[in-house]
């Protein structure tokens, strides 16, 4: 007998004794190498809620995978979408999360969330005027209890209103000194 045969051998061998035992041991009970699977009868806890203890903690990737899963326990809600949109936000997906955003109010056009979450996402893709609209609806949905819409809002109205008097944006005016003649002085601004 060759060497290879003798191999190949041993290997059926040992795969015939493997499969002689069918999952029970030398001892005639079950010997399980895969994890016993979740108590079906119990009750998961709400995807929606880890997804948001998640984003609370920074982890907006595994946040997102739980508002998926929360999707398809609940299907694709206004609450679910807005989430969903969030979380795609906090990861920098713009284009995504406005368009999920506005599925969610589609949904329900009167989810403050969604309205908010879609408005900071207008903001950050540079279309204030529009964010304005978004957020002064929010805040009127809300009835003004929220801080964070009437911080929103307030950021959007300075975005879009022309600055009346900024300090900051006016330039100085240069002043000159002129003489004329003895002991005569003509102060000169470029206004």
């Amino acid at each position: 007998m060759t060497r290879n045969a003798a191999i190949v051998l041993l290997i059926c061998s040992a795969l015939a004794a493997c499969s002689k035992t069918d999952g029970f041991g030398a001892s005639g009970k079950l010997q399980r190498n895969v994890p016993f699977g979740a108590d079906a009868r119990e009750q998961g806890v709400d995807g929606l809620l880890v997804g948001h203890r998640l984003m609370e903690a920074g982890e907006y990737e595994l946040a997102l995978k739980a508002y998926l899963r929360a999707a398809g326990e609940q299907g694709m809600n206004a609450d679910v979408l807005s989430a969903i949109g969030s979380a795609n936000l906090k990861l920098g997906r713009l284009g995504q999360a406005e368009q999920i955003l506005r599925r969610a109010l589609e949904a329900d056009e009167t989810s403050v969330p969604a309205l908010n979450n879609l408005g900071c996402v207008l903001m950050e893709r540079g279309k204030a005027g529009e964010a304005r609209l978004v957020f002064q609806q929010a805040f009127a949905l809300d009835s003004g209890q929220s801080d964070s819409i009437r911080e929103n809002l307030k950021l959007a109205i300075a975005r879009t209103s022309p600055a009346v008097y900024d300090p900051e944006q006016d330039e100085k005016p240069v002043m000159k000194l002129v003489r004329r003649g003895h002991g005569t002085y003509v102060l000169l601004s470029q206004l």
